[in-house]
């Protein structure tokens, strides 16, 4: 005989079951995107607006390219790669855990010196043979890891380039990625910084006191690609990133979008 406990059990036992396939349903409407740690804000706005038209949520992880390219390698389950330069997304096509084919430089980036806001250092001429070395005094100068962050790496071809390299080297305070440098900057523990001119907009902390020339590193540029292992929400995603919506924002915080919007 049933009764009313039993018909309760069984009633809750089926909504169990139906409610599987739509727990199931919902979870595949969202993706995951690494991006580069320079890119948190932007790409933060970014994905809230392809949210907001695609009814998709966007799960985002930011590190250094460098980190997250080897969590992938690792098996961490992501369906977007973006890389704050061209190596790690290079690195990700030999090992084959990227689709070559969705493969695209989206956006570019400047080489900015940094200072605490309240900083008696203001303008500084970066040049061949510019003393940074004593501009930075008994402090460090932070920027990210020189042997696999991206900003690092820029920032040490351009002092090497500019014949200073030596000379900074042992003040170097090198950070797991590159907003790690801004933070130390805004916070002042380091009296100067080298990390991109879209990490020095957004921390109120900072103020830019030099723009590192373009000649003086490779072309900063961040390219995107779908994961091998992708979900097949990523082709809308990947189409949005070209968008004229996507390049308004991407601009508003200083990046420059290297593609004509496809919409």
């Amino acid at each position: 005989m049933l009764t009313r406990k039993s018909i309760l059990a069984a009633f809750a036992a089926t909504i169990a079951i139906v409610a599987v396939p739509f727990a199931a349903q919902a979870q595949d409407k969202s993706i995951t995107v690494f991006a580069a740690a320079s890119m948190k804000n932007a790409l933060d706005d970014v994905n809230a607006a392809f949210t907001k038209q695609s009814g998709v949520k966007v799960v985002a992880s930011y590190d250094a390219s460098s980190a997250l390219m080897k969590q992938i390698e690792g098996g961490a389950p992501a369906d977007v790669f973006v890389s704050a330069d061209l190596k790690w997304m290079d690195y990700g096509s030999q090992k084959k855990l990227i689709k070559d084919d969705t493969r695209v430089n989206l956006l570019g980036n400047t080489l900015v010196l940094i200072a605490p806001k309240d900083s008696k250092i203001d303008k500084v001429t970066i040049a061949p043979g510019f003393d940074l070395a004593k501009l930075a005094g008994d402090g460090r100068i932070a920027t990210g890891d020189v042997k696999a962050v991206p900003a690092g790496i820029y920032a040490q071809a351009a002092l090497e380039k500019l014949g200073v390299w030596s000379s900074v080297e042992p003040k170097m305070a090198m950070t797991a990625n590159v907003r790690a440098a801004l933070v130390l900057v805004a916070r002042g523990e380091a009296p100067l910084g080298i990390v991109y001119s879209t990490d020095a907009k957004v921390e109120p902390g900072v103020k830019v006191v030099g723009v590192f020339p373009e000649d003086s590193h490779d072309p900063i540029i961040y390219p995107v690609a779908a994961t091998t292992g992708a979900k097949s929400d990523v082709t809308p995603y990947l189409a949005f990133l070209r968008s004229q919506a996507a390049k308004t924002i991407f601009e508003s915080y200083g990046f420059a979008v290297l593609l004509k919007p496809t919409s």
